[in-house]
């Protein structure tokens, strides 16, 4: 008889030293970002159900085997004394979650060969484009449209609207499709399959998150070069946009 596995691919990544003693793994990268979020030991502790002795000891151990504290604590004051991540504390722990994530990504690639599925916004006010410059690989520093991929169960509209949000701040409205863009070398992390709505925005002002390092409004007639395939992308939207866009059923 078949039996149908259902499973899932986890990654688990691990910080040593140069001499082999082991700095991070997720429950000690947790507990410094706990720290760092609280300004508290004492309260990071306490979330991850572990008494301060403990988790004092598990600091020691990682400042030990990097060669230098990770954690420093001021007392008194009007706060009270706080304790945060050294520069080296924050060194290694965005070191970890850096490499976690690439290597998450590579594992969801592998297991779902695919072309995978992004969407993309081109935001339009006063003959300006709304773009974002990228923090992280590939591309990392390019300007490019707001985008990123699809969650599972999500619907395109809603995702583009979110990438709008979580990437420069902006509220915006679909307005239509501009086109699907698919050549197979367009991103270099794989076959992805974008999906490009133009979007109005409000009022307010933009601002750089999640992926995006910064967020501005260039001029539409004389943007940047552009990382993956935006520059086509926008010259079809001032080519053709207004015959293009059309609202989806």
């Amino acid at each position: 008889m078949r039996v149908d596995m259902r499973y899932h691919i986890g990654v688990k990544v691990r910080l040593d030293s140069p001499d082999g003693d082991a700095l991070l793994g997720e429950g000690r990268a947790e507990l410094l970002e706990l720290v760092e979020e609280r300004s508290s030991l004492s309260e990071a502790a306490k979330e991850m159900g572990m008494s301060y002795r403990y988790a004092w000891g598990i600091i020691r151990k990682i400042s030990e085997a990097a060669g230098a504290p990770v954690v420093e604590s001021t007392r008194g004051g009007t706060s009270g004394g706080r304790t945060v991540l050294t520069p080296l504390g924050r060194e290694m722990l965005d070191t970890f979650r850096r490499v976690e994530d690439a290597l998450q990504e590579e594992v969801r690639r592998g297991a779902f060969p695919h072309p995978r599925l992004t969407v993309d916004a081109v935001a339009i006010r006063h003959d300006k484009v709304l773009l974002v410059r990228r923090g992280n690989p590939p591309f990392e520093g390019s300007w490019a449209l707001p985008g990123g991929f699809v969650d599972r169960g999500e619907r395109l509209e809603a995702a583009v609207l979110r990438e709008l949000v979580e990437e420069t701040g902006a509220v915006g409205e679909v307005l239509g499709i501009v086109g699907a863009y698919s050549r197979p070398d367009r991103d270099p992390r794989g076959h992805t399959i974008s999906v490009v709505y133009a979007v109005s925005v409000d009022d307010g002002g933009v601002v750089g998150g999640d992926d995006a390092a910064e967020a501005a409004w260039h001029d539409l007639a004389s943007p940047p070069e552009l990382a993956f395939d935006h520059d086509e992308v926008l010259a079809d939207y001032r080519d053709h946009g207004h015959m293009r866009i059309s609202k989806e059923g």
